[in-house]
């Protein structure tokens, strides 16, 4: 008899609490084993095989397109302010061209997308991939950096940074759009050889994100424990967070896209291909 699981990957911070919030309280069938980890672990397991669905970020989504499809209905995204995708920096945003800017190992999402915004206001900055874990990683030298997730959300960045920008209010000051950080993705070949299987993790996820909304007071109790933080900014937090991928979403993950392509990021343009639910 096979015993072995089926793994799937999850987000280990907070923001994807919503969706597994069923998942982690009893839907959670013994076929099915869950892996928390940073997006840009999951970005690696998931092409290596190691898992076969996953949140990963949108950028990495769209350099690997050939062999991913997208779960309908599920995302990490904003429309405006964002508070845990954010550019700590000693000069204002426009004066760094020239300037270290740091960039997180964490999210090829979060990376792709703020070059993506200095791209776009013709800003040309030194850029180095490094530990932005806490402040004090952040050496003397290091202009500004981009800091995601809990980490974000948690230190105090403006003690040791003039200039603290949340991208997600940047972005939508500049397009009036929504921004898609990470999606959820099943490998292609196994979404042709398999769909029921696929389907039955879909369903399940869709489950999970329906009894989270539902219990969505406890999954703020928690977080600001975890985090000890107060709860009436995680309350914020979660109510500027959405985790589903409507058509305007869509869209505005396309134009991402595009620019990646745009700027020679992608080597061809990404299609957006949609997992079909039997």
């Amino acid at each position: 008899m096979n015993t072995e699981k089926t793994r799937m990957g999850k987000i280990s911070y907070i923001n994807a609490s919503p969706v597994y919030y069923g998942l982690d309280n009893g839907l959670l069938p013994q076929w099915l084993e869950m892996v928390p980890d940073v997006p840009s672990a999951l970005n690696r397991q998931i092409m290596e095989g190691g898992i076969i669905i996953s949140p990963i970020s949108a950028a990495f989504y769209a350099m690997n397109h050939r062999d991913l499809m997208l779960l309908p209905d599920l995302s990490i995204s904003c429309r405006g302010r964002v508070m845990s995708v954010i550019l700590a920096s000693r000069y204002h945003i426009d004066a760094l061209s020239g300037k270290t800017v740091r960039l997180t190992r964490d999210s090829a999402s979060a990376a792709a997308f703020l070059k993506m915004i200095f791209h776009q206001k013709k800003i040309c900055p030194v850029f180095q991939t490094g530990d932005v874990s806490h402040i004090e990683s952040v050496p003397g030298e290091v202009d500004a950096a981009l800091v995601i997730g809990d980490t974000a959300l948690t230190l105090p960045w403006r003690q040791k940074f003039e200039y603290v920008i949340d991208l997600g209010q940047l972005w939508f000051e500049m397009t009036g759009l929504p921004f898609v950080f990470a999606v959820w993705v099943v490998r292609r070949t196994v979404a042709e050889s398999d769909p029921r299987l696929v389907q039955k993790i879909y369903e399940l996820l869709l489950a999970s994100k329906a009894a989270g909304y539902d219990h969505l007071d406890q999954i703020v109790e928690t977080s600001a424990k975890k985090l000890k933080m107060d709860q009436n900014t995680i309350r914020q937090y979660f109510d500027l967070l959405f985790c589903d991928l409507d058509p305007e979403k869509v869209h505005a993950m396309g134009l991402f896209f595009d620019s990646l392509f745009d700027q020679g990021v992608l080597a061809e343009r990404a299609d957006i291909s949609f997992f079909n639910p039997l």
